[in-house]
Parts: structure tokens; sequence; C-alpha cells
């Protein structure tokens, strides 16, 4: 500690002292280190031992003794007397050398050196007392100031909050959902929910039923499901994301991008200028992997929040009765020049019965600094030039309902007029579904489209696929049929292939071709070879399912008592890979003819495979590659089980192991610690009759916990002589305990390797498992959003715009934290509006934004064919 040096000369500690130019920091503190100080200079070392004083008839309250009046005058009066006796008797119980063990005399008591003998002092030292002074005071100061919430009613200094903040530099994103955790409980109350919502509200219990039923439309009132604000513009541009609320960086740079000012797009060789869009669309599932109010927070709501502010007034806990809930001075919705949102749920926003999309959405008014005006979770949109956007809620039925149906048909017939277009925008892209699945849903909006739309519809879009694919209708064919189809699900959950649908052509009777996909066919296909090299760094989680498999499926056959005939030493390589491979074949018809829990675990892995097989197989096939799976699963196991116990067997052969029983270890010790630390005094003795043989039991089991290779090789000797009947059921469950924790970590690569393998093949060669070995990659990258211009012509452009790679580290944009704040300026109109950028090692995606298709869509009158014009990029 270092010192400064009050005016009676003692020693102040420098960490009580302020160098701000203004003196201490602490006044009172100052003054009781002055005081304490003062004290022990006058005092000095003048603390006697309990003998010497004689301290049961020493202190202040002797001196009031009855007949020691005089006594205590006369002491009165010779002050330095007094002050000796004050010292002696109330100090005295700070102690004194012969309190404290010789080990620390020296540094305690100033013993350092001495010529001679030397002889304990009695008298404790100074530097010691100021120490031990100024320590407690220290200690005391820190205590009562947390206590008492001093630290509340001080502000910190400029100094320490630059400090502070420079802690606060990241921004605490959550990390991608893994899919294949068995130790998620946010997976296993997604599945429960799935379960629930399946068999019990479907068809049953319909959020949209009580929509309708609670919307009541009275003569003179705006509907609630349709919003014209738009209507009136000269242009507009807009946004189009799905599948957010994956990972943070993910979703965090899709949000970034929208809420830029604008946006300056590499598109081929040319530089496009794209302004923020006054409208965002958002095509469902916010957050993964259910809807519950933490994913809503942490996964969806704070991404964009970082992007684009909230209003300062505006409190996270509000509930929006009446909707919209406009600024301050804005009396109407068409007065409002921020940025607006229009979102529709998916199937992940279902599985709770949509409470917490209702909750966070329809209840509340602002997602980050977009304003969201919706009260329902379907709605339309009259945009300007006559186009319109219609927001379907299929919840899990993958369609309408038919209050739904019957608000958009009476919609179509009273308002959308003849050389309209109609944007259609619902979660799943049925038309490609229905393709992979050999399926037909959304039979309730194909008869939307077909029979009351009647060609108006120019472009369905849909998110989650978490890919992007544009496919335009052939020119030779009707023109009544849609347009376009698009899928862009890359808002920030994990990549999907575009290789599988690759092959899409058809769709409702119309022909269609493939104009645009991201990311394109071949890096697709090599992404999924990211399955074998990567399938357990990206699902570590997966280790706690895989091993548990691979010991059930081996329990039986441990140990393998007879395979010493595999290490002959006369016999050739080919022979012993031949007598390997006979001691496996025997050991898995051990396990088919006579065991329990090894063959029971197989036939459950067996259904388990088979019906993991996606469905659009035929039983046969779905049978047959189960079948292949499980087989490979079950000859990985048995080939480590047999490698395991030959790496035992090896050890025992050269008496490295099942040499001195189960307590090899213990004994170890004991001879070391007789032989290098002995015990003349018999303490070890003693302290084994005082624990009453508690301390030697106890390093004993303690060293055979540690030493599992040996527990596990002389029980395998007592199996393979005596039998299993031979063990207690204590000895059998340390025995197979042993052997789970070796054979865990030898299976856990073995058993991600074949499953990384599995879904490989399935997706580059049977086209199968698209959604399940893409989340296995988590993959954060290939992201993108489309944006949308109604030009004063009346041409709908159209850009999709991405990042092909998202950064993993952000630090606090300088700009945004530079730039000054107006009171209660809202957040679009700064220049810089998002709070994080890319460090230093990652490119923002600001920097890297470019476009990947560019297409026109040009409305023409009823009955003939719109014309597309532009560019698509890969």
């Amino acid at each position: 500690m270092v010192y400064s040096m009050d005016i009676s000369g003692s020693c102040i500690p420098s960490s009580q002292f302020s160098v701000n130019g203004s003196g201490y920091e602490d006044e009172s503190f100052f003054v009781l280190s002055v005081a304490c100080c003062v004290f022990y200079s006058h005092c000095g070392n003048q603390a006697l031992n309990e003998k010497r004083l004689g301290r049961r008839d020493s202190g202040l309250f002797s001196i009031w003794k009855k007949g020691e009046t005089s006594i205590w005058l006369s002491k009165f009066l010779k002050m330095y007397e007094l002050k000796d006796e004050i010292c002696k008797s109330w100090f005295a119980p700070v102690g004194s050398a012969g309190d404290y063990p010789l080990l620390s005399k020296w540094v305690i008591y100033g013993e350092f050196s001495c010529s001679g003998p030397c002889e304990s002092s009695d008298e404790i030292s100074p530097i010691y007392s100021l120490w031990a002074t100024f320590i407690g005071l220290y200690m005391a100061n820190y205590v009562v100031e947390r206590s008492t919430g001093w630290a509340l009613t001080h502000p910190l200094s400029v100094e320490k909050t630059e400090k502070l903040k420079n802690k606060q530099m990241k921004p605490n994103f959550l990390d991608m959902v893994p899919w294949y955790s068995g130790t998620s409980a946010d997976l296993f109350k997604t599945v429960f929910d799935l379960l629930v919502s399946v068999t019990v509200f479907v068809g049953r219990f319909d959020m949209r039923m009580m929509q309708a039923a609670m919307s009541r439309v009275h003569e003179g009132e705006k509907e609630d499901f349709l919003y014209d604000q738009f209507s009136e513009k000269d242009q507009l541009w807009f946004d189009f994301m799905a599948d957010t609320g994956d990972g943070g960086n993910s979703s965090y740079s899709v949000a970034r991008l929208l809420a830029q000012p604008s946006l300056y797009a590499l598109d081929n060789e040319s530089i496009k200028h794209l302004p923020r869009g006054d409208l965002l669309l958002i095509g469902g599932d916010l957050a993964y992997p259910n809807p519950s109010a933490f994913t809503y927070e942490k996964r969806f709501f704070r991404p964009f929040e970082y992007a684009l502010q909230s209003p300062s007034w505006y409190k996270d806990v509000h509930v929006a009765v009446e909707k919209p809930e406009l600024p301050s001075g804005v009396t109407e919705l068409k007065q409002y020049d921020g940025p607006q949102c229009f979102v529709i749920p998916g199937n992940h926003d279902w599985f709770d019965g949509l409470q917490t999309f209702m909750r966070y959405i329809c209840h509340k008014s602002w997602l980050g600094g977009w304003l969201m005006p919706q009260k329902k979770s379907y709605f339309a949109l009259q945009l300007p030039k006559g186009w319109w956007v219609f927001g379907f809620d299929l919840a899990l039925h993958c369609d309408i309902d038919i209050y739904q149906f019957k608000f958009f048909a009476d919609l179509i017939k009273e308002k959308v007029k003849e050389n309209d277009s109609v944007i259609i925008m619902t979660h799943e892209p049925n038309w490609l579904l229905d393709w992979y699945w050999d399926d037909v849903t959304g039979k309730n909006v194909t008869y939307l489209v077909k029979d009351h739309l009647k060609g108006r519809c120019r472009l369905r879009m849909a998110g989650d696929l978490h890919h992007y694919m544009r496919h335009s209708r052939l020119p030779t064919e009707n023109p009544n049929s849609i347009q376009h189809l698009l899928v862009n699900g890359c808002g920030g959950a994990f990549l999907h292939p575009t290789h599988v649908f690759s092959a899409f052509d058809k769709a409702y009777g119309t022909a269609y071709e493939m104009k645009a996909a991201y990311p394109d066919v071949e890096d697709s296909s090599r992404i999924a070879l990211g399955n074998i090299l990567k399938f357990r760094k990206k699902n570590w989680q997966f280790d706690f399912i895989g091993g548990f498999i691979y010991f059930i499926l081996t329990f039986s056959m441990f140990p393998q008592c007879n395979i010493g005939h595999i290490l002959q030493k006369d016999d050739t390589f080919s022979g012993h890979v031949i007598s390997f491979f006979s001691t496996m074949w025997d050991a898995f018809m051990y396990m088919l003819g006579q065991s329990y829990i090894s063959s029971t675990g197989a036939l459950l892995l067996l259904v388990a495979a088979v019906s993991f097989v996606p469905p659009k197989m035929s039983r046969k096939r779905r049978l047959v590659i189960g079948l292949l799976h499980v087989m490979a699963h079950l000859s990985s196991a048995l080939i480590l089980m047999l490698l395991m116990e030959l790496g035992v067997e090896i050890c025992v052969q050269h008496n490295l192991l099942a040499t001195s029983g189960y307590h090899t270890l213990y004994e170890w010790y004991r001879s070391v610690e007789s032989e290098h630390f002995p015990d003349p005094t018999g303490l070890r003795t003693r302290m084994e009759q005082w624990t009453f043989g508690l301390y030697p039991a106890c390093i004993k089991y303690l060293m055979s916990a540690f030493d599992v290779p040996e527990v596990m090789a002389v029980t395998r000797a007592n199996i393979c002589k005596n039998g299993m009947i031979s063990l207690s059921r204590g000895c059998a469950t340390i025995y197979y305990v042993s052997v789970f924790l070796y054979f865990w970590v030898l299976s856990t690569p073995v058993v991600s390797l074949v499953f990384g393998s599995y879904l490989y093949i399935c997706i580059n060669w049977l086209h199968l498992h698209f959604d399940e070995a893409f989340s296995s990659l988590r993959i954060a990258n290939y992201k993108s959003f489309t944006r949308f211009h109604i030009k004063e012509d009346g041409d709908l452009e159209i850009f999709t715009v991405a990042v092909d790679k998202v950064p993993k580290e952000w630090k606090l944009d300088p700009e945004w934290d530079n730039e000054v704040k107006q009171p209660h300026q809202p957040s679009h109109h700064r220049k810089f509006p998002s709070k994080w950028r890319a460090n230093a090692f990652h490119q923002d995606p600001v920097n890297t934004v470019r476009i990947v298709d560019h297409f026109v869509i040009q409305p023409t009158p009823i009955l003939q064919v719109a014309s597309v014009n532009g560019s698509v990029s890969n």
C-alpha cells in the first residue's frame, strides 16, 4: 500500500486520497484516518499482554474504584501518565507477541534480524498497527457506503462514467437455436406446445375466429382489417422480410439494413440508391423456437430496437388499448412520416395458440422505431397507384379460415378495382411445399385468387423457407394466373437449401421457371457438405443424446471376455481383421437372441429412424432408409465396444491394469507417503483414531473414483472368472458407470459423424431432410430482404438485397454515439439510427450489401399479360 504523509507525520493510504485538485473525496474518512494516526503516534507500542498488565484489574473502570480518588486525581494532574495508562488499558486487547504463532513474528513484530540469541518481543510493530487500522477503516467505509446507498446519491465522475461505458461496448445477442440439443428446455417446450396446438386447438379453437367475432364494424367506422394511410402517396418504398428472431447477429444485420435512411447496393456493375421503406412487412415466424415472452423480447424485439430505437416516451410494459397510438402532434395515421410495420404470424407463432403474438404485436405500438398500427393477425393494405397487399393468416391449417375468406372476398368485390394489382403475402410458400410433399394445401387461398381476383394477383410472396427464390410464369401460360412467386425467408433464421427445390416448374396448373436463387444451387449443394465436417462442432449438445444411445446399444455385450484370439501373435493382419469382425458378428447375434436392454434399444432406434424419414417416400423406401441408418449406428457402436474391450485386454496382458485390486492408486499413495513423508509423531494414526477411520477411508474411495480404469479392469476380470451373478448390485453399477464414462467419450465423435453423413447423403442424393440437414449447420450467413418501389407511373420495381457474410462481433457505432440527440427526436430522423456496427475484424453489412435479384412488374388493364423487365443477378 502506498502512503501519503499528513501534518502529524503519520501515514495515510493513498487509495483514500483524491488527486482532483480539490482535496479529499471523503472528509469523514480523512478525519478518522488522521485521528487514528495521531493516536498511534502518541501511544506507540505500549500494549502489553494480559499477564504483564494483569488485565482483570486494569482498565479505565479500575480508576473509579472506591478509595482511589486521590490516585485518580494525581494521575489526572500528570497527563502523560494518564495517556500512558489509557494506551495500556484501552488498547491492550490488540494483543502481544505471546498471542501469535512464531511464524508471523518477523513480519508483525519487526524482528527481521538480530545479532546473537534472539528473544521474542511482546510489543506489536507500529507498521503493523497502522496497516491493520487502515485496512479495517477501509473495509468499514466500503460496507457503509454500499449499505446506506451512498453510491446512489453520489454520481460517478466523468472519467469513471467513460470507463463504465467502455465496458458496455458489445450487444448481448443470443446465439442461434441449437436444434439438436438434448438439454434445451426451450426445445422440449416447443415440442409440447406443438403437440398441444395440433391435438387440442386445431379444429377446436381458432384465434382468427375470435378476432372476427370481436370485430364489430359499424356504419362510418373504419374496418379493423383495412388500412389505407399510404393510398394517396405519389410513390412508396416498402420492404418485405420473414423468419427473423433466431440468431442475434443475423437478425440484427437485417434489421440494421432495414433501418438505414438509404442503402447503396451493388447491382452487377452499378450502384443503386435505395431509400428506407415507409412500410415494413414481416411474413411470420418472429422468434424461435417457441413464441414465449423471452424469445419475443430477446430474439425479435431487441435486434430491431438496437437498429432503430423506440420513442423516448415509450415503455416496454405499455399495453395499447386504442390503436394506432400516434406521437404527440400527429392527429391521424396519414400524417405520420415515420416507418410503419405490419406482421402476419407463422407456424412458430401459432404454437401457443397465437397468445404471445396477440400480446406483443396486436397490443403493442412499437417494434423499435417502427410504428405498429395493426390490430388483428391479418390485414389489407391499400397502396398507391392501385396496388394492394393482402396479409393472410394461415395458422397451422396452411389455409385461411372462412371468416378471413369472407372479409377479403367482400373487400375485392367492393373496393378492389378491375385494373388494380394485388400482392398476396402468406407465411408458407404453398406452391413449393405442395410440389415437394406432393400435396395440395391452401385451397381457400387458391379459390380466392382464381375466382375472385381473376388475374389481378401479380405477385405472391412468402417466407418459411429460409432462402430466396423467384419463379416467373412462362410467357405462353394463362395471363390470369399469378405472374411471380417469391420466397424470401432470409430474415435471420438458419439457412435452407435451394438445390432441393431447383426442379420446381409447375404450380396451380401453370408452368414456371426459376429466375433467381440465393444462395445459388451450386453453393447450396456445397454447403450441405458441412454436415460431415461440422455437425459435431455446431451441435456439441447432441453428444448427450448420441453417447447415451450408443451405450444402450452395447450395454448387454459388456464385457467381452473371449476376445484374446483377436490378439494372437501368429495370426496375419487379415486374420486379425477376420477375427475382429467375426467377434463383432457374434456380439450382434447375441444382442438379437439373448439381450434385453440392447435389443430393445435397437428396436426403438429403428422405429425412430423410420419415423424420421420424410413421409414423401413410400413405406418400403422409408423402411430401407431407416434400417440402413440404424445398421450404420449399430455397427459403429459394436466396433467401438470391441476396440475399447481390446484396449483393456491389452493393458491387462501387459500388467498395466488389474494388478492390485480396486485400490491400486491408494496403495501407491500409501507407499509413497511412508517412504517420503515419515510420521515420527504418529499424527496420521491419531487422526485415524479421532475420525473413527473416516480419514483413510475417504481418501481410499476418493482415489478409487479417480482410478476408473483399474476399477473397470478388476471388475471385468471378476465377471469373466465368476460370472455376472458373482457381483453385488453396487459393484455392477460401479462397473457400468465406469464403462459408460469411457465409452461415452469414445463414441460421441463417431455418432455425430455417422448422423452428419446420413444427413448429407439424404439432402444431396435423395433431396430429403431439407429442414433437418440445414438446421444442423445453424448458418447465420446469406441474409436478405426484398425492397419494393411503387413508382409514380405505377410500375412496381423490386430489389432483393443481401449480405453474404454476417458479422459475429459488434462495437458501439461512434457516429451513432457522437450524433447530437435532440429531445424527443424520433429515431428515424437520425442520420445514424443503429447503435452497433461491425468491429474492425468484420465487414459491416451496410458496406457489403448487394442486389441478388431485380425486376419490374408493370400493371396493365385486366386480361392483358403484365410484362416483366429487369435483370437477375445471383
